[in-house]
């Protein structure tokens, strides 16, 4: 163990042992409870103990959980999973992605890197074409289409002729169907560089994010392969303009959103596509956030990959944005410098006696280990700490709202009558997972299901003598349909019905404490704005130890 992460023990007091922290992801407060807005499925969820909790809990909080609380640019940027549990668990809130990519490149320190120069070098020297893959939107959570823009300026300034745009369709962290915009934004900036009849820019090959390249976990490897089969194939439905092919698809299934477009090549007068991926060009993987960044980095990447067969493994350059996975090295290249994010919550805990559970279905495992340890995908202590990963149905959400919340639930009740933990996390995906698809019904079901595992848990807890924290990472599924700004009104789309929101939220999340000694404990008033990031501290104070000095401070106080 490391002597410098010894924790200050309280004095004597009834601390939690064991302590449970349950995450349910997605869950916001919009508007606390808000009446007359039809689109809040937490607010039309039967959910008798969230209901009973708010009322009788000894400590019931609203933490922040957007913007600047969890490290991003402005106030106006919704939270999300990867940097809500990164602050959760650093006690410390971290310049995060897109505000990291944003001074990379204002200062130009993006552009003076040995990875860019390569990147450019290997086109220049070689006469090979530079590719731009990501998500086209500014939903700021996995990119942010002002980077593209920043990269293709780049580009037309150091004189490569040649670059070719995979465009991933969002509709998830965006308005659902809104992905023409962009498009018609990035066509217009293509257009004008292409005003040299030296340039040769374009958009070669797309789809919607949760048809292609986007998967993560390892939980649809199927996704990748279409991905793979597209963007460096080079094979697909073929269209003449990225426009075209939008407009298409949306008539051919005027009931798809923009994550769910079909995959589509665009191609010449001839049919031949115009941007497969082939030796001696450059790919840079323009997302900053890592989870659906890290399969499709791998393929690009790996001599030795088993999980579908490309057919071909181009001689390329590739680069993250970032680097996705910083234990596991995920890409070897990448552009701009993560977080370095050190001495989280768990390894101070494994560092000091406590034996730690985390648990959580597929879609959101990475997010209760890799993110909630500082971007670090190995346990601190294995003989301290304990994963636990229910694999997640292959089915769309919105169909099995439930997903797999009960057989989580069952593995956190075994693990208390057990006794063998002290601490316990686990996260609850349904909120965000269901919320993402656009169905209220769906989320409306989700959102009970959780709620009948809160109940289960809370029982479980008072069984076995200890305290319970219920908290969410984001808002999601609090706000199923877009809102116009000034007035709160519910968006009316052309044919008269409401827009659905499919995107996080910037609502605040609960915050509840609970179980045998909860009473003891009392709403920390020096603490103006109580956010995500105070949460370590407060766990460490449940446990009966003083958080570290650069740690914010707890939400509660004990006497």
């Amino acid at each position: 163990m490391v002597n410098d992460l010894k924790l200050e023990v309280l004095p004597s007091g009834e601390f939690a042992d064991p302590l449970l922290f349950v995450i349910m992801d997605g869950v916001g407060l919009y508007r606390g409870r808000a009446e007359g807005y039809a689109g809040n499925a937490f607010e039309q969820a039967r959910t008798p103990n969230l209901d009973r909790l708010f009322k009788e809990a000894p400590v019931f909080l609203k933490l922040a959980a957007h913007g600047r609380a969890v490290g991003l640019p402005t106030d106006g940027d919704m939270g999300n999973s990867e940097v809500g549990h990164n602050t959760l668990g650093a006690g410390r809130v971290f310049e995060q992605g897109a505000k990291l990519v944003n001074g990379a490149i204002k200062t130009g320190t993006l552009f003076n890197s040995r990875v860019w120069k390569d990147l450019v070098d290997q086109v220049q020297s070689g006469n090979g074409v530079f590719h731009l893959l990501g998500l086209v939107s500014d939903g700021n959570v996995h990119s942010h289409i002002n980077h593209l823009f920043a990269l293709i300026e780049r580009l037309k300034d150091e004189g490569v002729k040649r670059v070719r745009v995979h465009v991933l369709a969002d509709g998830r962290d965006v308005e659902p169907v809104s992905f023409h915009r962009y498009i018609a934004q990035l066509e217009d900036v293509l257009r004008q560089v292409n005003q040299n009849p030296a340039m040769d820019y374009s958009v070669a090959s797309g789809g919607g994010r949760m048809e292609i390249t986007m998967d993560r976990y390892n939980a649809d490897w199927s996704m990748v392969q279409r991905g793979w089969e597209t963007h460096v194939l080079g094979r697909g439905r073929s269209f003449r303009s990225c426009s075209e092919a939008i407009e298409t698809l949306r008539a051919e299934h005027p009931e798809i959103i923009d994550q769910d477009i079909p995959p589509f090549v665009i191609v010449d007068s001839e049919g031949n596509p115009l941007g497969p991926i082939n030796d001696r060009d450059s790919v840079v993987l323009f997302n900053f956030r890592g989870d659906r960044a890290i399969e499709i980095s791998r393929a690009l990447t790996e001599v030795q990959f088993t999980e579908f067969d490309r057919g071909r493994l181009p001689e390329i350059i590739f680069a993250g944005l970032m680097e996705y996975d910083g234990d596991l090295h995920i890409p070897p290249r990448f552009l701009v410098e993560p977080p370095a994010i050190d001495r989280t919550l768990s390894e101070y805990l494994v560092n000091n006696g406590v034996s730690q559970l985390a648990v959580a279905e597929t879609q959101k495992f990475g997010h209760v280990t890799y993110f909630w340890n500082g971007n670090n995908s190995k346990q601190f202590d294995p003989a301290m700490e304990d994963w636990v990963e229910i694999p997640s149905d292959n089915v769309p959400f919105d169909q099995r709202p439930e997903m797999k919340a009960r057989e989580v639930c069952e593995v956190i009740e075994d693990a208390l009558e057990e006794g063998s933990y002290r601490f316990i996390r686990v996260n609850f995906a349904n909120g965000d997972m269901v919320g993402h698809t656009g169905s209220l019904d769906a989320s409306i079901a989700a959102m009970e299901v959780v709620d009948d595992c809160i109940g289960r848990l809370e029982r479980a807890v008072d069984r076995a003598g200890g305290m319970m924290v219920v908290t969410a990472d984001h808002g999601n599924l609090d706000m199923m349909l877009e809102v116009e700004k000034e007035t709160l009104t519910v968006k009316i789309d052309s044919s008269g019905r409401p827009v659905k929101k499919t995107s996080h939220t910037l609502s605040p999340v609960p915050w509840i404490l609970v179980g045998r000694g909860a009473e003891n404990f009392h709403k920390n008033e020096q603490v103006s704005r109580p956010g995500l990031g105070n949460v370590a501290a407060t766990l460490m104070l449940l446990l009966g130890f003083e958080a570290p000095d650069d740690y914010l401070p707890p939400l509660i106080t004990y006497p």
